[in-house]
């Protein structure tokens, strides 16, 4: 039995997971005007996790020895365990995009940049997008209000509602 937006509870997941996972990579879409209200508080939740838990890093120090025996100290950073228990559940709450190569980029400078990243959507949110809106939290001393949308009127064909859902 089909339930909100027309689908079922699966079908509906997924078309939410994925289009989060496009509004994050992207920072707007267009869609219809139902799924982009549906999408905003699924996405608001998302980011809420990130921004609360981004800066929960861990520093330890490694010991390695080089091409002579002589040991070198280096400090490394992972995440926290609020930030691993943040990322794990964004992660079954989103898609895993993969980095888009340039369009001028040869493939083996495509490959050195993205070496270092396994997920890049988790990469840029905790990196990029919590911290902005961590700082504006501070600044105008609310959290949320992460998206707005834009209504564009009917789509030609069946008369949809459609509108822009972006990151503010």
């Amino acid at each position: 039995m089909p339930g909100k937006l027309g689908r079922t509870t699966e079908q509906r997941l997924a078309i939410l997971r994925n289009q989060a996972s496009q509004l994050l990579w992207y920072g707007k879409i267009e869609t219809t005007a139902a799924r982009a209200k549906e999408l905003r508080s699924y996405v608001e939740k998302l980011i809420t996790k990130a921004v609360n838990t981004y800066d929960d890093v861990v520093e330890y120090e490694v010991v390695a020895k080089d091409k002579k025996g002589k040991e070198i100290k280096t400090t490394a950073y992972k995440d926290g365990p609020k930030k691993l228990a943040a990322r794990r559940a964004i992660m079954a709450k989103t898609y895993d995009l993969q980095e888009i190569k340039e369009f001028n980029e040869s493939k083996s400078d495509y490959k050195k940049r993205t070496a270092q990243v396994q997920h890049p959507l988790m990469e840029k949110l905790f990196n990029e997008i919590a911290p902005k809106y961590a700082q504006r939290k501070e600044e105008l001393g609310q959290g949320g209000g992460y998206t707005r949308i834009y209504y564009l009127g009917q789509r030609r064909g069946d008369g949809a509602d459609q509108a822009i859902i972006e990151l503010v």
